[in-house]
């Protein structure tokens, strides 16, 4: 397929056909749900289901039908995940950092490298991230170096967090560059000595994300794959929440999934229940209930948060400079209220969920409490806390919100 880069109207993914795109993806889905269990007891690394997904094409959704992409807007993508979230609420999480670099090239300017990077995505390609520096290191400060070696450019340093590596063919890597100190993004291959993942993620959930340490020595990176950060999407931030809430509503979706099944199959009752068989019981019914009604809360909620994004997408090429900061104001402020919102209504229905059942719903044969673990430790990767001030301060003060926010040593330490 031959791409163009011309000067024409921008080419953009405002939408498909969800109901078709995710057809295609369902029986994959399905094979995925199958083994979460095990995976999970097992703490096995999902490279075989990954690889499923990048053969099908699922981490070029996003690039334009035009460059052999599907198309899909940003609150179906959000939706397509979901569903992927409850087969395993690792996988959207695992892709987390791949899909942000998609939507960082739709935002480039049409150009050669552009194209090529959508050839990558269409054939399968798919993007790890390695954004957090591990050790002494002060807020603002960058240990990570992108640096000459000869004719060619090297990385070196260490991040943690690095979601997804260990399964991709490309890191998205945060590094500063020498010798001007520019903060710059770096497209790393994995495929090179230089480069080496350890899956030494130690969290009581998302156990299977290939979170853990990357280590870069003197990895080899072309130029053309430095990139200034300062050039990165506007709505990055937005952006990575969205996936997360994607994440969160998929763990409720399967934690609904489960208690049904639970309910429906059990034959034990109490002799001071409601009837004589758990399914019929009214108070169990009403538990089911309201699980249902949060999940399908958390659902809607992480859909309509990407809308803002999709239009600060649109508005990158509309040529309004005061259209593309508002949308990138409500981009951010929409998904912190989807973080706030979602977060409260999945973990409140993964732990509701154990009041249809009694103490053998704890078994560590059913792994029921995986649901809330995967839950609150999604929740706590962004603080709750921060965004719901940042919600308030502009509610209050119409006080504009942080794009970028990093992690280090406080300057009074």
């Amino acid at each position: 397929m031959t791409f163009s880069h011309s000067n024409d109207a921008p080419i953009l993914s405002r939408g498909a056909d969800y109901e078709q795109v995710a057809s295609r993806f369902r029986p994959i889905f399905d094979r995925i749900a199958e083994g979460a269990i095990e995976r999970e007891r097992e703490r096995s690394l999902p490279h075989e289901q990954i690889a499923w997904l990048k053969q099908a094409g699922f981490g070029a959704v996003r690039v334009p039908v035009e460059y052999g992409g599907a198309g899909l807007s940003l609150p179906q993508l959000v939706q397509l995940l979901i569903e992927l979230g409850e087969a395993d609420s690792a996988l959207p999480q695992a892709l987390r950092g791949h899909f942000a670099f998609v939507e960082d090239r739709l935002n480039a300017p049409a150009s050669a490298n552009r194209d090529t990077w959508f050839r990558r995505f269409v054939a399968g390609e798919i993007f790890g991230n390695a954004w957090t520096e591990v050790g002494d290191v002060a807020i603002g400060d960058v240990i990570t170096r992108v640096s000459r070696n000869g004719n060619g450019w090297v990385v070196n340093g260490t991040k943690y967090y690095t979601t997804g590596s260990i399964f991709a063919d490309w890191i998205d890597v945060y590094a500063r560059r020498d010798p001007d100190g520019t903060d710059v993004i770096a497209a790393v291959s994995t495929h090179q000595p230089g480069v080496r993942t350890t899956d030494d993620w130690d969290g009581f959930g998302q156990r299977t994300t290939g979170s853990g340490t990357t280590v870069f020595e003197a990895a080899h990176v072309d130029e053309e794959n430095i990139i200034d950060f300062s050039t990165r999407f506007k709505y990055q931030t937005a952006f990575y929440q969205l996936v997360l809430l994607a994440t969160t509503a998929g763990a409720g979706r399967a934690a609904l999934r489960d208690i049904s099944r639970e309910v429906r199959e059990r034959r034990r009752v109490f002799s001071h229940g409601n009837a004589s068989s758990v399914s019929q019981d009214v108070q169990v019914q009403q538990v089911v209930g309201q699980v249902a009604a949060r999940v399908f809360a958390a659902d809607a909620t992480a859909v309509s948060a990407a809308q803002a994004s999709q239009r600060a997408y649109e508005a990158r090429f509309g040529g309004d400079e005061r259209e593309e900061r508002d949308a990138n104001i409500a981009a951010e402020l929409d998904s912190a209220r989807g973080q706030i919102a979602v977060t409260s209504l999945v973990l409140q229905a993964t732990t509701d969920l154990f009041n249809a059942l009694g103490a053998s719903g704890t078994s560590e044969s059913r792994l029921l409490d995986r649901h809330w673990r995967n839950a609150r430790t999604v929740a706590s990767h962004n603080p709750i806390i921060y965004k719901e001030r940042i919600v308030g301060a502009w509610e209050i003060n119409r006080t504009e919100p942080p794009y970028v926010w990093q992690i280090g040593k406080g300057k009074s330490q």
